[in-house]
């Protein structure tokens, strides 16, 4: 996820490497996309379901695909290399979270595909009221601009400043560098063909971008261990802490127990900070199980479906397609450790032990000193289209928040032309939020760190709410209304805490002061107790009030569905899609059985 990716500050430059051959992969790889975003503009409707949800009538692997392009970023990319060359498999714990998808194959697809929703909060206004609604969206509208539009900002400008250092543009005295003109290009051509094409536009360029990516991964990888000698290699280079998942998360000196400890033990990786087993085994799913079911920059994709059938089998593709990365993200990285312990290269082992954070730079490194020309532009195209799928489907997610949530309320007689019409000037401001946002991202030295809490702290209430929602009829929507303010007031409350803590080097608060404790609380932790508070609020006010209307509230839970719903249900999957389940979990297992040293 990205609340989870690492950062790329310390990415070594690869600008030496790229030659004419790579820069034509690079504009052959822009051109399919050109192609593709004219074709879908040109076959694209002029109504509301054809531009927010591509009719409805996407394939199952365009779903899949697109889900997972949205979540993998340049920065997830290049982030898990750099975990990888520092403490080899740990992070893979988050990248084996593919059962998330599942649940929403399984449990989530029927009631979306029932209801006939364009959006997260519309679902949850059918099941509770249309307060919860204005809630939800208000509250993902900003957190979307405050977290992933930043994040992907900061993504385009480190990975163009990574590439292309010496890049700039003198205009007078002023010098606009590689960091401002990489943001830009890549907020203007990704809002551009979001803007024009809409959800189609999004979910088939993503699927172009899915297998750039992939093959241009696999790619490094297999050039990695062929250089290295194989996959024995690295085990015997790496050693057995490196492929142990299960080491990075029991404290030291209590292996033998699961007993939490006040100093858990220090994973190392982009945030720098402590993540605790208590936090990774309830904090870490809760996470999971709200941004794979019920986020509207991932689920707008199932919704896209023409059935049931066909959105669920795009959801267990997106869960098969998400075992990729530890092997083509985190390994990678590894191998980049095991090539300079060996001095398989001697180029890159001057490189990597030439700057004290370079293995945060294990992937451009790779590139540089591993690829031959061409092969180098494509994995440089798989950056690029990781961070534009990501960019993409953050705009195409706000617009639709705002048009059909805000909007269509506010105009409730708006014919279709108008209601695409704002669809396009909502993308279009989300562009320009997101350029407003670059010299605040570019100045704020702890600010991507800080971002990445954000969801922590804002995804409890809407994980409970939903989850709540569907398995438990009683509750109604004053106990979904209630405990979405109360959740989201302790998360408010808490980021306005780390603030100035995270963006200011020297802001400190008293030690031992009450906002000092609540600020050092870790994150997990913290999450937690949002979690169990929103639980507690959603419960005891339910029960304090009245009963919800069966009626209203029909075909929206597990107890209300029909025997029409349920036979629907029954009907729309098969064997087929049972054991391609059964294969991503053993997948799953598989991964954590062998990652153990």
């Amino acid at each position: 996820m990205n609340n989870l990716t690492p950062i790329l500050a310390a990415a070594t430059p690869v600008h030496s490497t790229l030659t004419g051959i790579d820069w034509l992969a690079i504009a052959f790889y822009f051109g399919i996309l050109f192609c593709v975003a004219w074709w879908v503009v040109k076959k694209g409707k002029d109504e509301a379901a054809d531009y927010f949800l591509a009719g409805r009538n996407l394939g199952w692997w365009v779903i899949g695909a697109s889900i997972f392009a949205s979540n993998i970023g340049s920065e997830h990319i290049v982030g898990l290399a750099g975990t990888g060359a520092k403490d080899g498999v740990a992070m893979a714990h988050y990248e084996l979270h593919a059962w998330c998808l599942l649940v929403l194959a399984w449990v989530f697809v029927p009631f979306y595909a029932r209801s006939l929703v364009f959006t997260m909060p519309e679902f949850l206004e059918r099941r509770f009221s249309t307060q919860s609604r204005y809630v939800l969206s208000i509250v993902s509208l900003i957190t979307f601009i405050v977290s992933k539009i930043a994040v992907g900002i900061f993504a385009g400008g480190v990975v163009f400043g990574t590439l292309l250092p010496e890049l700039h543009i003198t205009i007078g005295s002023a010098t606009i560098d590689s960091f401002w003109i990489g943001s830009v290009l890549v907020i203007a051509l990704t809002g551009l063909y979001t803007m024009l094409g809409g959800m189609r536009a999004v979910a088939y360029n993503d699927a172009v971008q899915v297998v750039v990516l992939i093959v241009g991964s696999a790619l490094l990888t297999a050039y990695g261990l062929i250089q290295l000698g194989g996959w024995h290699e690295l085990r015997r280079l790496c050693g057995s802490d490196m492929f142990n998942l299960w080491k990075p998360m029991v404290p030291a000196g209590m292996e033998s127990t699961w007993a939490p400890v006040k100093e858990p033990t220090r994973i190392a990786w982009y945030f720098n900070t402590n993540y605790p087993w208590l936090g990774m085994a309830i904090c870490a799913p809760v996470i999971g199980l709200w941004y794979w079911c019920t986020d509207q920059y991932i689920v707008q994709r199932a919704l896209g479906a023409p059935n049931e059938k066909t959105a669920r089998r795009g959801s267990i593709f997106a869960a098969f397609l998400k075992l990729f990365p530890p092997y083509l993200f985190i390994v990678p990285g590894m191998i980049c450790f095991a090539l300079v312990k060996a001095n398989k290269i001697p180029a890159l082992t001057a490189a990597f032990n030439a700057d004290p954070n370079a293995s945060q730079g294990a992937f451009p490194l790779l590139v540089e000193h591993l690829l031959p020309a061409g092969l180098r532009g494509i994995v440089v195209a798989g950056l690029l289209s990781a961070l534009m799928g990501s960019l993409a489907g953050v705009f195409n997610a706000c617009s639709t928040l705002f048009t059909v949530d805000i909007y269509v309320k506010l105009r409730p007689k708006a014919s279709q032309h108008e209601i695409v019409r704002m669809g396009r000037i909502a993308t279009a401001v989300m562009v320009l939020i997101a350029m407003a946002w670059i010299p605040v991202v570019k100045g704020a030295t702890g600010l991507y760190n800080y971002l990445q809490s954000v969801q922590g702290y804002l995804a409890p209430p809407i994980f409970v709410v939903f989850f709540f929602g569907v398995f438990w009829k009683r509750l109604n929507a004053k106990g979904c209304l209630w405990a979405m303010l109360v959740g989201f007031a302790i998360g408010i409350f808490r980021m306005l805490v780390d603030t100035p803590a995270s963006l200011f080097k020297d802001f400190h608060y008293q030690e031992g002061s009450f906002l000092w404790i609540v600020n050092n609380i870790n994150f997990q932790y913290f999450s937690i107790l949002i979690t169990l508070v929103s639980a507690v609020v959603m419960v005891g006010v339910s029960y304090l009030t009245a009963e919800p209307d069966l009626n209203q509230i029909k075909g929206l839970t597990f107890a209300t569905a029909s025997a029409e719903d349920r036979a629907r249900t029954r009907a729309s999957w098969s064997k087929r899609e049972v054991l391609a389940s059964c294969v991503v979990m053993v997948f799953i297992i598989g991964a954590y059985l062998y990652f153990r040293g």
